[in-house]
């Protein structure tokens, strides 16, 4: 019998216990709780971090994005400036309008409305859905609640119309539309405006999508000056956007006025009598251009055809301005300032200067030309090279060479012939670039192009080609690849008027008048004997100006004609002065595709240069 106090096991462990009483009891390891320790460390170092990128380096635009929700600003257009005209006579002025504006807010918000607000637009504005929705597109985050100018010149028809629809998308506020009383006269000068493009706004911070910018000519080179500063009224609102209270910060203030140095009457005149010459032709493209040559002051300025700069201005996109834009006659384009052209003979008074100065030759030497120079062949000696003149000249010294514009007289200095040793292309090139032929005057007009002169390294690395005696002949009578803005052309003619002064152009009357950027009065002399030779253009009965000489005060003068092509058009190019003796007027007149070559550009100076003397010079 067994004891009582004696256990007896029945049953025995299982595998699974009897391994684990074998196991010793070991402490967890520290490191899963490091990581999540740092895990939340480097949770809680994010958050503070965009914390600190939300408050302060972003902290402005979070700023203005909460009291935008709060403070709705409304801006009260502003006036631009007057541009007015050297005797003050307005040529870009301001009238009150009526305008439609898309509010942004709501319609992003109230998705319903999108369809019926695009329609309104489409129906009673003419402006399609396309055109609305990039609009909004274009809009950043910061001018999501600023309203779009869909229309700035109301019809009382659409403006009832607006009204009637009662869309919240869609508002109507009075205000201003520029406006310029003569049109296509002063467009290419004055340029016109519009409403900022999203690149206006991110160039500039100060504007909103509701400001008026220049984008051409005058109106966007002094736009600044001319902008306005808009009113501001503030509206505080709730958080369900509901007005609580109004208050007016600043009233509108109008744009400062620019004077120009135009002379409004005379340039209407000289627009009118080219317009009138270009009809009678055919033909519609060309350029004028007036400047004081002991200034540089602009008196006319004007190119063709030309564009009523109303209907450039505003908002919309009207099927005239669509026209405009698509025109192959590119009317927008500024001839004077952008234009690049083969000057013909009006190149010639330089090249006398130049070899004057240089001793290639003295202004009494006479060379004959036949109407051609025959250039020996040393391949084919039988067969010459042939380069014309454009009529036989007979002997001609350097004063009857510019008045009947012989070219074999300037083949042979430019590129020598015979014992004449000529300038040379390099010597040419020097001479171009004193008289800054291949650098923008600086006049205060956006778009200025510059003249390109050619080298016998541009030739070599553009062409594989040699430079030739031919490629010097023909840049010497300003043919081949020597290219002039009609500016830089006027300007270095003015020059040689003024005695060697190059004087930066300007347009705005209150910029300093003959500020030099070139002094060649060292060249007197031959800029003397180069007059000369202009005014025998006028006196001479075989002067290529010669319509001329019956003007009541005395000018002088150089015509031009350049193949352009493959020779199958002809530029005509005038230019002159007067007086003759202490220049008070320097004219430029480019007719392009002319039927005549430059011909048809001497009756139209002769009326210009009439109506001056008449009107400005004998009072």
């Amino acid at each position: 019998m067994k004891k009582k106090t004696d256990i007896i096991f029945e049953e025995s462990l299982s595998d699974d216990w009897s391994r684990d009483l074998d196991v010793v009891e070991v402490p967890l390891d520290d490191r899963p709780l490091f990581y999540v320790g740092l895990a939340v460390v480097g949770v809680v170092v994010a958050v503070v971090a965009r914390l600190v990128f939300l408050n302060v380096a972003n902290g402005d635009f979070y700023a203005r994005r909460a009291a935008a929700n709060l403070l709705q600003e409304q801006l009260t257009p502003a006036p631009r400036g007057l541009i007015v005209d050297r005797n003050g006579v307005v040529l870009a002025e301001n009238q009150p309008a009526f305008a439609a504006a898309l509010d942004v807010r709501a319609f992003l918000q109230e998705p319903d409305l999108e369809e019926r607000t695009l329609e309104a637009v489409s129906t009673t504005l003419g402006i399609s859905p396309d055109t609305v929705l990039s609009a909004v597109s274009d809009r950043n985050t910061e001018q999501s609640s600023e309203p779009i100018i869909l229309s700035d010149n109301l019809t009382q028809s659409q403006l009832v119309a607006l009204k009637a629809l009662g869309l919240k998308t869609l508002t109507v506020t009075d205000g201003y539309r520029r406006s310029y009383p003569k049109g296509p006269v002063f467009s290419t000068v004055l340029g016109y405006v519009g409403y900022p493009s999203p690149d206006d706004l991110r160039a500039d911070d100060t504007l909103t999508g509701q400001d008026v910018v220049g984008k051409s000519g005058i109106e966007a080179e002094y736009d600044k000056t001319l902008r306005g500063q808009p009113g501001v009224a503030v509206q505080v609102r709730d958080a369900k956007g509901r007005t609580l209270t109004e208050r007016t910060n600043s009233e509108a203030k109008i744009g400062a006025t620019v004077q120009l140095t135009i002379d409004g009457e005379f340039q209407e005149y000289f627009y009118q009598r080219f317009r009138e010459a270009l009809t009678a032709l055919g033909r519609t493209s060309g350029a004028g251009l007036a400047i004081d040559p002991t200034t540089g002051a602009v008196l006319a300025f004007f190119s063709m055809p030309s564009y009523d700069n109303n209907v450039m201005s505003g908002a919309g996109s009207s099927a005239d301005r669509v026209a405009l834009l698509n025109d192959s006659t590119r009317p927008l384009f500024d001839r004077l300032l952008g234009g690049m052209y083969n000057p013909g003979s009006t190149i010639k008074p330089l090249h006398g200067v130049a070899a004057l100065t240089e001793g290639v030759i003295t202004p009494t030497r006479q060379i004959f030309s036949p109407g051609y120079l025959d250039v020996p062949n040393p391949y084919d000696p039988e067969h010459p090279t042939r380069f014309v003149d454009w009529r036989y000249q007979g002997y001609v010294n350097m004063a009857a060479a510019l008045a009947q514009s012989s070219n074999v007289y300037f083949y042979e200095v430019g590129g020598g012939f015979g014992d004449i040793k000529g300038l040379g292309i390099d010597r040419l090139d020097a001479w171009w670039q004193k008289f800054r032929l291949d650098k923008p005057t600086g006049i205060d007009l956006p778009g200025e192009n510059t003249g390109f002169l050619p080298t016998i390294e541009w030739k070599k690395q553009n062409t594989n080609r040699p430079w030739q005696l031919g490629d010097t002949y023909n840049v010497s009578i300003g043919q081949g690849d020597l290219l002039v803005t009609p500016i830089a052309l006027l300007n270095y003619i003015a020059a040689i008027a003024n005695g060697g002064y190059i004087y930066q152009p300007f347009v705005n009357a209150s910029s300093t008048a003959g500020v030099a950027l070139g002094d060649l009065t060292t060249f007197a002399p031959a800029i003397a004997e180069v007059q000369k030779g202009m005014r025998l253009t006028v006196t001479s009965p075989m002067g290529t100006a010669h319509l001329l000489d019956d003007l009541s005060i005395p000018s002088a003068a150089k015509t031009g004609s350049a193949q352009v092509f493959n020779k199958t058009q002809e530029n005509a190019f005038f230019v002159g002065y007067l007086p003759a003796d202490h220049p008070k007027l320097a004219l430029l007149i480019l007719v392009e595709n002319s039927k005549e070559g430059s011909l048809n550009a001497v009756p139209i100076a002769h009326d210009v240069f009439a109506w001056y003397a008449e009107h400005r010079l004998k009072k």
